[in-house]
């Protein structure tokens, strides 16, 4: 049973838990690759600096799922003896795989770390965040490398676990696990999307992460008049269109420079697990999103009006244009993400003449339905199709040759309409994510060590 959305609610959730440890001298480590999302949660709920420590499992050679050890930075090593003697592996059959993670460590160090020098841990706290754990190996592992770095106290921070693995470990001086259940066969089991997480979105969090602390430096030092300092929004609220008012989800982070405001297709809503998870994506490099419902409930129940493109887009640019009054978004850049039919009304909105958008980015999308306006669009646009979704994607590669503005073709491999096959929404959302990154955040140099 799926005790998480995702990464970025499991993130969220132990930030929350371990609330007490903010504005201590800590530092989060994330585990690469899936440990990251959940540590870069946790980083901004304790306004912490976030790094990685890279570790890499030793599996079985014949069953490499299966862990009988790990491997972490400076030579570290910890073996489960018991998988070892079960499984009968010779040390040469253990030094060959320990020899090919070994290179796939140092690279990944390497990947990471390009340009950004390691957090020092000498006397601090460091808190150790993966997306579970099975037997621990890895976590173990961590913790050592902590230690041997100079951390005065080592937390390990999961948001599930085997109970039996929690109590056995010994390596860290305190575990934080949200959830120990009685029958755990996978970590993934737990979580409702548990898409894998690419090694550039592990430098883009890192990075994001960075920015984030060098702006809270910024605020510490620039405080409101009344002394009080800018604070992050997460909430609900009504957007006004023409007598009509739009239920909305919208996150700004701290110092918000970039909203993206998303135009969904038919059936979905705010809440849809996609579009949400898409959010959490965007939320993680720093861009502020609106997840907007462009039709009420009562409107909804009209098949007419679903595909009513040019109300869609008119309530989109109104939207826009409400962003535009609030004191914490009057001066952002916005982007518009349109799904199926929300893409046609996207790009209609962003052809009108008084058009606010800087970006567009449609997923699975329906440019089509803008029809003659699609040569009217001035924003930078990028068109995000699965290989398997052929109607679509024939659709698609039509309205690109109408279009005049810089536009690109993306097509995931494997995925159809909905992007549900595994890792395949994961990678359009990270599509989305660098295409408004370079169109609406400005550029900026990440500091080695804030």
């Amino acid at each position: 049973m799926s005790i998480f959305e995702d990464r970025v609610d499991a993130g969220r959730q132990l930030g929350r838990q371990l609330r007490e440890l903010r504005g201590q001298d800590i530092v989060v480590l994330g585990l690469p690759r899936g440990g990251v999302p959940v540590a870069f949660e946790v980083a901004a709920a304790l306004d912490a600096p976030l790094d990685v420590i890279v570790v890499r499992k030793l599996g079985l050679p014949y069953q490499p799922e299966l862990a009988m050890g790990a491997i972490g930075e400076g030579g570290t090593r910890v073996l489960e003896e018991r998988v070892l003697a079960q499984a009968q592996v010779s040390e040469k059959e253990l030094q060959d795989v320990e020899v090919r993670e070994r290179a796939v460590l140092e690279s990944r160090v390497t990947q990471f770390r390009r340009g950004r020098a390691r957090r020092d841990l000498t006397g601090r706290i460091a808190v150790i965040v993966d997306d579970g754990i099975a037997t621990g190996s890895t976590a173990r592992v961590a913790c050592r490398i902590a230690r041997r770095l100079g951390a005065a106290r080592v937390v390990l921070a999961v948001p599930v676990a085997p109970a039996d693995t929690i109590g056995a470990l010994i390596e860290p001086d305190e575990v934080v696990c949200l959830a120990t259940p009685r029958h755990f066969s996978a970590v993934g089991y737990h979580y409702r999307d548990f898409s894998p997480t690419e090694d550039d979105e592990v430098v883009q969090l890192l990075d994001a992460a960075a920015r984030r602390l060098q702006n809270s430096v910024l605020e510490a030092n620039a405080t409101d008049g009344d002394g009080l300092e800018p604070a992050e929004f997460d909430g609900e609220v009504e957007v006004p269109s023409r007598g009509v008012r739009l239920q909305g989800q919208l996150h700004l982070p701290v110092l918000t420079q970039g909203v993206v405001l998303f135009a969904h297709g038919s059936g979905s809503s705010r809440h849809s697990p996609r579009n949400r998870f898409v959010a959490g994506v965007l939320q993680q490099a720093g861009l502020g999103t609106l997840l907007l419902d462009l039709l009420t409930p009562g409107e909804e129940r009209n098949r007419d009006n679903v595909f009513n493109i040019e109300l869609l887009a008119r309530r989109l640019s109104s939207a826009t244009d409400w962003l535009a009054t609030r004191e914490d978004t009057a001066s952002c850049k916005a982007g518009y993400l349109g799904a199926s039919t929300g893409a046609g009304a996207a790009l209609w909105a962003a052809s009108e003449p008084v058009a606010r958008v800087d970006a567009v980015v449609s997923r699975g999308g329906r440019p089509d339905l803008a029809g003659p306006r699609l040569s009217a669009v001035r924003s930078p646009t990028l068109l995000i199709v699965g290989s398997l979704d052929f109607e679509v994607l024939e659709l698609n590669r039509k309205a690109k040759s109408m279009m005049r503005c810089p536009n690109q073709l993306a097509v995931v491999q494997g995925a159809t309409h909905l992007f549900e096959e595994p890792g395949t929404l994961a990678a359009a959302a990270i599509l989305a994510r660098d295409w408004f990154i370079q169109y609406l955040l400005p550029a900026a140099e990440t500091p080695a060590h804030v």
